[in-house]
């Protein structure tokens, strides 16, 4: 068998204040911190280890790809960040009817600006329940 990579083992995001970054990831997002040594973090993300790291120069931290966490019911995950002080870019959104399910996602930032989503892979035309907006209840679909 020829040689191929095949895991990702850790992606870094570079932060303007650990600490901040530190209690958005852990208490917001929910992620369970692995550890701390100096101005670096790591979280467990089902055996991807997120690394949070103090960037050399605070004014240009860089924001790269965007991480999209995966979710089994993006309705309720939107409501619980919007209840945690998350705002989100819009609504969930339908992206994509695949084959086999329909592909939802909804977009946030942390406090760097990296950009964040929620992704759902659905049952085949499903349709978005109610949820809350930050300015009230609207229905999706």
């Amino acid at each position: 068998m020829p040689f191929a990579l095949n895991r990702i083992g850790q992606i870094a995001l570079a932060v303007r204040d650990v600490d901040r970054a530190e209690a958005f990831y852990q208490d917001v997002l929910g992620l369970r911190k692995l550890y701390r040594y100096g101005d670096l973090t790591f979280f467990d993300c089902c055996g991807v280890r997120l690394l949070l790291e103090k960037a050399h120069d605070p004014d240009n931290a860089r924001h790269g790809s965007p991480i999209y966490f995966s979710c089994s019911d993006i309705a309720l995950a939107v409501t619980e960040l919007r209840g945690r002080g998350v705002s989100f870019d819009g609504h969930p959104h339908l992206i994509a009817k695949m084959d086999d399910h329909d592909l939802w996602m909804a977009f946030f930032t942390d406090p760097d600006g990296h950009t964040l989503a929620l992704m759902h892979e659905a049952p085949k035309d499903y349709q978005l329940p109610a949820v809350a907006s930050d300015a009230g209840m609207v229905s999706g679909g």
